[in-house]
């Protein structure tokens, strides 16, 4: 039988409630006392029942995940990075996909109060206002691009706006002047702050950008560089709001003979893996998007203990250049570089 918490109490000759402080890090213990009681505990084999530890602590141990889509390498990335960083702090997890279904993740948020500690929740494509009025109250939640900051709620959000900026000044610095954006869906926040970064940076630069229709998936950017192919003296670069989005245009202009950079230089938003894997390799803006992902469970961690506030959180994503908008005559070791935005 498996040693219990009265029977490591009875060998350190201590209260079963000393025993409880020492395992579960109190810091009103003795260090010669903690020692010995942890002694005894690891001779006896004692393990902690994480069941009777969290009903102690009124916690389950698990975390709501609340995610738009599964599809494509951004949602496997970005889950890999979730499971990481839950499992290193012994949570489970409890995910739910939204589809194209809004009222599918409102009624999950109200099933999931009491059955998990705290919920991540990205909801990109939902009216802020009417994601928060059906936030549970009481229920610790991160918004994860999530539309506007409302000061009231904790947040983790990606720059798109700035990074956004940054590909347009980079294509402008290659000389580029007749820019083609491939945009997301039209109620996504995440596209719609892409796109103003686009319009922003094209004013500043005096440059025309001509706005295509797309929805984040590669057929959309297939479909765009099809149309685009019909009269190619009107665009010398195509940006894509995503790499998926940007490798499907890449593959169009590919089967059509057109030589990429040289002809129409074309980049992304994301820096999925197959974006460096694909040739020739994707310029894009890069989002640590695992490390994205275990950052959300760490800010919903410290929500969930109380050690943070609601502050929402920016990230900044990073330049990545490489052969898609980087001529071969520029030099092999000048082929790929990361900039900062």
């Amino acid at each position: 039988m498996h040693a219990t918490i009265r029977d490591v109490a009875r060998e350190a000759a201590v209260s079963v409630a000393t025993v409880s402080r020492v395992l579960n890090g109190h810091s009103n213990v003795r260090p010669a006392l903690k020692q010995h009681v942890e002694d005894v505990a690891a001779r006896l084999g004692y393990v902690p029942h994480a069941g009777a530890r969290n009903l102690s602590l009124a916690r389950s141990g698990a975390i709501g995940v609340v995610l738009p889509d599964l599809h494509g390498e951004f949602y496997s990335e970005l889950l890999r990075g979730i499971d990481r960083e839950a499992s290193s702090r012994d949570l489970q997890l409890l995910l739910t996909v939204m589809h194209d279904r809004p009222g599918r993740g409102i009624d999950v948020l109200r099933t999931m109060h009491g059955r998990v500690d705290g919920i991540v929740l990205m909801a990109p494509h939902i009216p802020q206002g009417e994601l928060v009025g059906h936030l549970p109250a009481g229920l610790p939640t991160l918004l994860v691009n999530c539309g506007p900051d409302d000061g009231n709620h904790a947040g983790l959000r990606v720059d798109n706006q700035a990074g956004a900026i940054a590909m347009i000044e980079h294509l402008v610095a290659i000389g580029r002047r007749r820019i083609a954006y491939i945009g997301g869906p039209d109620d996504n926040f995440d596209a719609l702050e892409r796109r103003r970064g686009v319009e922003i940076a094209a004013a500043r630069a005096g440059v025309a950008v001509r706005t295509m229709p797309g929805d984040f998936s590669q057929e959309a950017g297939t479909t765009a560089a099809a149309e685009l192919l019909k009269d190619l003296r009107q665009v010398d670069a195509i940006f894509a709001a995503n790499d998926m989005m940007a490798i499907g245009a890449l593959m169009m202009l590919k089967r059509a003979g057109i030589a990429v950079p040289d002809q129409v230089a074309v980049a992304g938003f994301d820096d999925v893996p197959l974006a460096h894997l694909i040739s020739p390799s994707l310029t894009t803006m890069r989002i640590d998007t695992a490390a994205f992902g275990a950052r959300a469970v760490a800010r919903l961690a410290d929500i969930v203990s109380g050690t943070t506030n609601r502050t929402v959180e920016p990230v900044t994503p990073t330049l990545v250049v490489r052969e898609s908008t980087n001529h071969p005559s520029l030099g092999e070791g000048r082929s790929t570089g990361e900039h900062s935005i």
